[in-house]
């Protein structure tokens, strides 16, 4: 009997074996866990004398005895589920620590109402008092907010997204991400190294082979890298170029000068002058390359400049170095360590068959592999039927290797599948700003922003998509404003593939594929009828209001517009999307654009999220955006747009609660009409290099928690007034150069957990008041200044004081 079983402490004695385990190997479910684990401690003392008491207990309380029975074994069977999911598994991870949680306040409650009521009555006649036993219950939720809040500011090792990004970085050092690429790297070079008569070299090769993966291994090798001198710039050509911005680009590298004028006209024809040093060597590759015609405009004989063109065509003037498919061995390998973490099939295991399958293709081997990473044995035998069912990978090897890998995509769990399609409304080859990917699935997916990185986390898992961090120090402390999302083109194509299977006007993205000159026909074409997408994406060059027509978008949530030009009308059909969430406007030209038609603004009511990306700021004057939430204004002109009188941005945003200005060059100070938006949580001015003053009254922000102030290096002083700032948890002022001094009554911010002061040599001292920031976790700064907060870490030991790291710029392999 369950009573019986009970008493005897069986199940509450293994439940307690499971949850330490639990605690010591989950670390979403720690917190659940050892919260069970005081309960079940204190309730065995309890078992036992009801076992020994001799008393016969009613028949009430014995069924209640049975019903905390059968919540302990439920108990043991979720801990099962938890030990047995893999740490890669985020996804499943966060839904097991909702389970745990769930549990925890479940036995909480049984334990605070019949059980205390009642058996403890019964039996024992001895009161106690269980508020002070679980007084730590209701904070259970609070402490998973906490967690998720320090992936934000890297308070604790990071989060999800970090552990994701290093992976990625550890799998590029062990050199798991180029098997079978050996011998390709060697004929490459030598054509690259040992031919000084080649100044264009090829790398061909099917889509998913592994071309981009061995350009990038020969840029990393030691002898190449010496060579020229560590003047290598990676490009990413794509199917639809902007040509001229590429050649200025170039042209710019070359000359030593990557900030030219956009004016700038790159010569035609350039005179054939004498290499006077070996430094003049350079390294020019170009990525994802699709005709000649592009190459012929983007290559130009210059002594000392090789080219390293990366294509799918073999072109017939270039001595070419072709990718072939991986040998068996190498392809076994490489699936092995994405489907069980190792070189080799794990004993009595039987794989052959998947390897066969993927093609010994590099790209449906690791997505493939990963998908099966972790699953129970009729999951690989039901993949391994689809996968025998399908074409051989041949001819038509795209399309093959889409059917391919769409059976991968279809075993996801439906919400990590949406949000995988979603990421084909981005443009190819573009790196995707992580907060833009998490902001829109917040949106349109009704999910919190954890459950959202836990997605991003998953499917990076599952080589769905990469994640870069940006070249920055410290990297394990970067915040996720240093964090971009990154897709293989063949990846995109299968998620367009996905979701343009139903009719133009049913489809839940409406995307183009590539750059187009005006609308597409296909859609004019059903303009007529309204289109029901969620997300619409449009990718255009110049657009004036005679290019637009009326359409129809009565269900649109999100809105990406993409446009090269200096000029952009935008569609005034947005005035027709009632339910827009999120709006992203990004720019690809090497100018800032203007944009007419602003009047749009005026009619989102629904608007939460806002991206501007190289735009002059449009006038704010008399727009009014009610439930803006989020700001983001990136690589922008400001025009003194956000300081002018008649401009109160605390009623143009009455409700925003997180703004960002990054890379906002003419940005000189921030308007004092800032310290009235009452709401706002976080303020991020990042590479704002003219930036020299900020209100003094920037202390009127009491929600604010998260101060970024990175790379301003014009700003000389903070404002005292920024110590009443009593919820602010984290600070980063690194690399601002000419910051002298912290405010002298900094030990007033009670909440503050982490400074970031990198780079910042001209501050050398802490004031005395620092000794009483007692909330203060961590401190990063440069090995010289780690001195001067000696006296904090003896007087407070919980405060860690981690010196950044000596950084070299890699940015070139990740342009």
């Amino acid at each position: 009997m369950a009573l019986n079983d009970f008493f005897a402490g069986e199940i509450a004695t293994e439940l307690l074996k499971m949850l330490i385990s639990i605690s010591r190997k989950s670390l979403l479910c720690r917190a659940s866990a050892d919260q069970l684990i005081t309960y079940i401690h204190e309730l065995l003392p309890t078992i036992e004398e009801i076992k020994y008491s001799g008393v016969e207990l009613p028949a009430l309380r014995q069924s209640q005895l049975h019903r905390l029975s059968e919540l302990l074994r439920s108990g043991v069977e979720l801990s099962h589920k938890v030990l047995a999911s893999s740490r890669w598994n985020v996804y499943r991870n966060l839904h097991l620590a909702k389970k745990m949680d769930k549990l925890e306040k479940t036995v909480s409650k049984f334990l605070l109402g019949p059980m205390q009521a009642h058996i403890m009555a019964d039996v024992h006649h001895t009161r106690f008092e269980m508020a002070e036993r679980f007084d730590r219950v209701d904070n259970s939720v609070r402490r998973l907010e906490q967690y998720f809040g320090n992936i934000k500011i890297g308070v604790g090792g990071g989060g999800w997204v970090e552990e994701a990004v290093r992976s990625v970085d550890e799998n590029v050092v062990d050199g798991s991400s180029a098997v079978g690429l050996e011998f390709g790297k060697i004929k490459v070079r030598e054509m690259i190294v040992g031919r000084e008569d080649l100044w264009v070299v090829g790398i061909s090769g099917i889509g998913g082979s592994g071309k981009t993966t061995l350009a990038r291994e020969v840029c990393k090798d030691d002898q190449v890298r010496r060579y020229f001198r560590e003047r290598i710039l990676f490009l990413t050509v794509s199917q639809s170029p902007n040509v001229e911005q590429l050649r200025t680009k170039i042209w710019g590298y070359i000359m030593g000068n990557e900030r030219l004028d956009s004016n700038y006209v790159v010569p035609q024809w350039v005179p054939q002058f004498e290499c006077k040093s070996e430094a003049a060597r350079t390294l020019i590759v170009l990525d994802d390359l699709w005709t000649f015609s592009v190459m012929e405009q983007l290559v130009c004989r210059i002594p000392g400049c090789k080219y390293l063109v990366v294509s799918r065509t073999k072109f017939q003037t270039v001595l070419n170095y072709e990718v072939e498919l991986l040998s068996e061995e190498d392809a076994l390998s490489l699936f092995c360590h994405h489907a069980f973490g190792q070189k080799s099939i794990p004993l009595g295991a039987n794989e052959n068959l998947v390897v066969t399958e993927c093609g010994r293709l590099p790209l449906a081997l690791k997505v493939i592999g990963a998908s099966l990473r972790d699953q129970p044995e009729m999951f690989w035998l039901s993949v391994k039927n689809r996968l025998s069912q399908g074409q051989s990978i041949g001819e038509s090897h795209e399309i093959n290797l889409i059917e391919r890998m769409a059976i991968s995509i279809n075993y996801l769990p439906e919400k990590v599948k949406e949000c995988f399609l979603d990421l084909c409304s981005f443009p190819e080859d573009k790196k995707i700003p992580l907060d833009v990917l998490i902001n829109m699935w917040v949106e349109i997916h009704d999910i919190p922003e954890t459950e959202a990185y836990a997605i991003v986390v998953e499917l990076s898992n599952k080589n769905l998509l990469t994640l870069m961090k940006e070249p920055r120090a410290g990297g394990m402390y970067s915040s996720c404003f240093e964090i971009s999302v990154t897709q293989h083109d063949i990846l995109r194509n299968l998620a367009i593939n996905l979701s343009n299977r139903d009719s133009i006007n049913e489809r839940r993205r409406l995307v183009m594929p590539k750059r187009e000159n005006a609308i597409p026909k296909e859609w004019l074409r059903y303009k007529h009828k309204p289109f029901e997408a969620q997300i619409v994406s449009i990718h255009t060059g110049e657009m004036k209001d005679v290019d637009w027509c009326n359409m129809e978008f009565p269900k649109t949530e999100v809105l990406i517009i993409n446009f090269t030009s200096t000029e952009y009308f935008l569609p005034l059909f947005i005035n027709r999307m009632p339910n827009l969430r999120a709006l992203i406007i990004i720019n690809y030209s090497a100018t800032y654009a203007c944009l007419h038609n602003i009047s749009v603004f005026k009619n989102l009511p629904n608007l939460r999220s806002l991206w501007l990306e190289k735009v002059s700021t449009p006038e704010l004057s008399g727009t009014v955006l009610e439930n803006l939430g989020k700001l983001f204004i990136v690589l922008c002109k400001i025009n003194n747009r956000l300081v002018e009188k008649e401009v109160d941005l605390a009623k143009v945003f009455p409700n925003l609660f997180d703004l960002t200005l990054d890379h906002c060059d003419d940005l000189t100070q921030l308007p004092s009409s800032i310290c009235g938006m009452n709401s706002l949580q976080n303020l991020s001015l990042t590479n704002c290099h003219n930036l020299n003053q900020l209100p003094l009254e920037l202390g009127k922000l009491k929600s604010l928690e998260i101060l970024r102030l990175y790379a301003c290096p014009d700003l000389k002083t903070l404002p005292n007034s920024i110590c009443e700032m009593m919820r602010l948890k984290y600070i980063d002022i690194s690399q601002c150069v000419n910051l002298t001094c912290f405010p002298e009554e900094i030990g007033r911010l009670v909440s503050l957990e982490k400074i970031d002061m990198r780079e910042c040599s001209m501050i050398r001292n802490v004031p005395k008041s620092a000794l009483s920031l007692q909330s203060l976790l961590l401190v990063i700064c440069d090995e010289e200044l780690s001195g001067i907060w000696k006296e904090v870490e003896k007087a407070k030991p919980n405060v860690l004081i981690q010196v950044s790291e000596q950084h070299f710029d890699l940015d070139w392999l990740k342009e």
